[in-house]
């Protein structure tokens, strides 16, 4: 079949980087914390304790969003969740830079992490549901690299400004309402996803978009798919999210998601400084390696896109865990012997590359893709919450391990992790790559 003629790709890719620059509202603030927390130190008289929970409290947040989004999505439609997504991003950036107290920038940080969680969560969901089966992968993954040209970007961002005084950080969150506004502004342009669309009765409308999407043949199969998908798809409680029909998918998505972050790449990201520090590296070194890792994420998660639809979802992620399990076993090593930056700098570069190549972009596109239509908006936000309630056990307790047990003790601990995350993908994931969402659905119901 000549993809060209079958599919509209210029309007597709159009649309799923519309809806996916929630993924970089998502990437800035994931990452605009680490170049403000020297500054808020001093503004705030931060300790540790308070430290820690200003930084958590995006996460917190975070899972606030999820569960919003979820009911938002399947009541009101993707398009409403995404516009809202969009406009707590751009007062919460605002709200943040005019702090003057720190319960305020707290309240405001969680409130951006609710624009996080709901973004987090639908942005991935609507560009599954808007892609055709044969690029759905490479289409979702594109919501991961705009997460990482947000880091990347932040980080560079930050770095400039940096030297701009005290009030710096304002300048650093403040300028978050600008990638705001640009995403509010394309979401209002986005179609609303066609399967929803058909499920809340509005038949023409979701034929209208799927025409714009492919051929009339794609329309019809498509349509004829979601039509029978839908059967006996009545209003939705989370306790069909737990029915024994839809458990085994649930169970997959949560536990590949709990696995994405205790996997504990994100400690590298977060806690760069400790771990080049705990080698003597200097202040210097320590900023460069930030940029570095920003790089390799980027160039890494683009190689991810190119090869989920081509290799599948199945052996990145073997690869992935596997690969992990290894060079974390060599990183915690050379750190408790006190080894060079440079050598210590080769290995967790190598840890961020396979984490960008695997479980970072694959973990939200098989999250997008192994639930039924009639419960994708809230299984999704079960597994995502599930995901964000892990992200912030793992930043929270990474100071505490390394301070009992040194900056290397983690690693053997993340290590058995992924050896775990390996055998248990081995087992229960299932290779989804090139199958309608409806197939997939019929595949898991002839469990």
């Amino acid at each position: 079949m000549n993809q060209a003629s079958t599919f509209n790709s210029r309007y597709i890719i159009g649309i799923s980087f519309i809806s996916a620059l929630g993924g970089y509202l998502f990437g800035f603030d994931f990452a605009v914390i680490s170049g403000a927390l020297p500054f808020l130190r001093v503004q705030f008289a931060l300790d540790a304790w308070w430290e820690g929970f200003l930084t958590g409290s995006l996460a917190l947040g975070c899972i606030v969003g999820c569960l919003i989004a979820g009911r938002v999505a399947d009541r009101y439609g993707r398009k409403p969740g995404l516009m809202t997504a969009a406009i707590i991003f751009a007062i919460s950036s605002i709200g943040v830079a005019l702090a003057q107290t720190l319960t305020w920038f707290v309240a405001m940080r969680f409130a951006a992490g609710i624009g996080v969680g709901m973004a987090s969560m639908l942005c991935p969901m609507y560009i599954a549901e808007i892609s055709p089966a044969a690029v759905r992968g490479r289409n979702v993954a594109i919501n991961q690299l705009t997460v990482v040209i947000g880091i990347l970007v932040t980080n560079l961002v930050n770095y400039f400004l940096a030297d701009k005084g005290v009030d710096a950080w304002r300048w650093m969150f403040g300028l978050g309402v600008v990638p705001s506004a640009i995403f509010l502004i394309g979401v209002t342009w986005l179609p609303e996803s066609p399967r929803w669309l058909i499920k809340a009765g509005k038949v023409e409308q979701g034929k209208r978009v799927l025409d714009k999407i492919g051929s009339a043949v794609f329309v019809q199969q498509t349509f004829k798919a979601i039509e029978q998908s839908m059967v006996g798809a009545e209003k939705q409680s989370y306790k069909a999210v737990f029915e024994k029909s839809v458990r085994p998918a649930v169970i997959v998505g949560i536990t590949l998601a709990v696995f994405q972050q205790f996997c504990g790449i994100n400690v590298v990201f977060n806690y760069t400084s400790t771990i080049f520090e705990s080698v003597g590296a200097n202040l210097n070194r320590q900023l460069f390696e930030t940029v570095a890792i920003g790089v390799v994420n980027l160039v890494f998660t683009l190689i991810a896109m190119w090869q989920v639809d081509k290799l599948g979802r199945r052996p990145l992620m073997l690869g992935g865990a596997l690969g992990l399990s290894v060079v974390y076993i060599i990183l915690a090593f050379l750190l408790q012997n006190h080894s060079s930056a440079g050598l210590v700098s080769i290995f967790v570069l190598l840890a961020i590359s396979m984490y960008s190549m695997s479980l970072a972009p694959v973990t939200w596109v098989l999250i997008s893709e192994i639930f039924p239509n009639k419960i994708r908006g809230l299984a999704s936000s079960v597994a995502i919450v599930s995901l964000w309630g892990a992200y912030f056990i793992l930043v929270f307790t990474f100071p505490i391990l390394a301070k009992k047990l040194g900056a290397y003790g983690p690693f053997y601990l993340y290590a058995g992790i992924c050896f775990l995350g390996f055998l248990f993908i081995k087992g229960k994931v299932k290779e989804t790559k090139g199958q309608t969402l409806e197939e997939l659905e019929q595949h898991l119901a002839g469990h």
